[in-house]
C-alpha cells in the first residue's frame, strides 16, 4: 500500500524530487507516533516481549526502513532522511 512516504521515495527514485527536497518534505511532515510506552517493571518487560510486535503503521518511519532494506535506499540517503 502506498503511503505519502513511499511516494516520496519513489519520486527521489525516479528523479522527479530530490535527496534535499525530499528531507525538507520529511522534516515538515507530521509523524505517526507507534513506539509503545516503554515497560516501568520486570513483570511488564517479560509479558511485553511475549506479546506479537507492534502492527505496521503506513506512513511511519518503518517505509523508509523497508525502503532502506529493499535497497531502493543508499545509506547516505537513509541518513539524510533519518535526520
Amino acid at each position: 500500500m502506498a503511503s505519502e512516504v513511499t511516494n516520496l521515495i519513489a519520486a527521489l527514485r525516479a528523479g522527479s524530487m530530490t535527496l534535499d527536497e525530499v528531507a525538507q518534505r520529511f522534516r515538515q511532515r507530521h509523524w505517526p507516533d507507534v513506539a509503545a510506552p516503554q515497560p516501568r517493571t520486570e513483570s511488564e518487560l517479560v509479558s511485553r516481549s511475549l506479546q506479537d510486535p507492534d502492527p505496521y503503521v503506513p506512513g511511519s518511519f518503518e517505509d523508509v526502513l523497508a525502503a532502506y532494506d529493499r535497497h531502493e535506499l543508499t545509506l547516505r540517503e537513509y541518513e539524510v532522511l533519518a535526520d
